[in-house]
């Protein structure tokens, strides 16, 4: 049995591996040790993600995966969580399968289902706090960083894909396919 953690931040801009200490802290209380760390910074509300499916391919039968809180791995819509959750469950021993199967599968789909309506109503709140102020004329978004955006179209006319523009021009992808979109 090994002990895989899994650390997630939504966005290039957040560390994704604040709270490994804590869950390295967890497992040493219970006398554990962490064999693999797992480590992104993407949207919990994509299945998109390449370190997660990385995870479940090392996984083995008895492997325990440790998250901070749910919502660290999961705010998928149901569908896509139901997948999620069937490869997570795939790993799983006999004997936990049996014993804690349904309250385990019970409690991680009612925690799933919350994290995500946060996550919906959280987008919702925002949406409309936006249209409020733009109807006011308070909002005018971010203001546009003409130098990020000077180096990303030289990046990219060099011929440098999505991704090698983002790490050289130390931005996101989105904002690169942004800029990359507007040109």
């Amino acid at each position: 049995m090994f002990i895989r953690a899994y650390l997630r931040a939504s966005t290039e801009e957040q560390d994704a591996g604040r709270a490994r200490a804590s869950l390295e802290q967890f497992a040493s209380d219970h006398n554990k040790v962490i064999a693999s760390v797992y480590l992104e910074n993407a949207s919990g509300a994509t299945a998109d993600r390449p370190e997660l499916p990385r995870l479940l391919k090392d996984a083995r039968k008895g492997d325990v995966l440790l998250v901070e809180s749910i919502d660290r791995l999961s705010r998928l819509p149901v569908d896509d969580w139901q997948k999620l959750k069937a490869a997570m469950d795939s790993k799983g021993d006999e004997f936990t399968g049996r014993m804690l199967g349904a309250i385990n599968s019970m409690l991680v789909d009612m925690m799933a289902a919350i994290a995500r309506k946060d996550y919906e109503q959280r987008r919702e709140r925002q949406a409309q706090g936006i249209e409020k102020a733009k109807a006011a004329g308070k909002y005018q978004g971010r203001p546009i960083d003409n130098d990020m955006h000077k180096r990303v179209t030289e990046l990219l006319r060099a011929g440098l894909g999505v991704r090698a523009t983002a790490r050289h021009a130390n931005c996101s992808t989105t904002t690169v396919l942004r800029i990359r979109d507007r040109a």
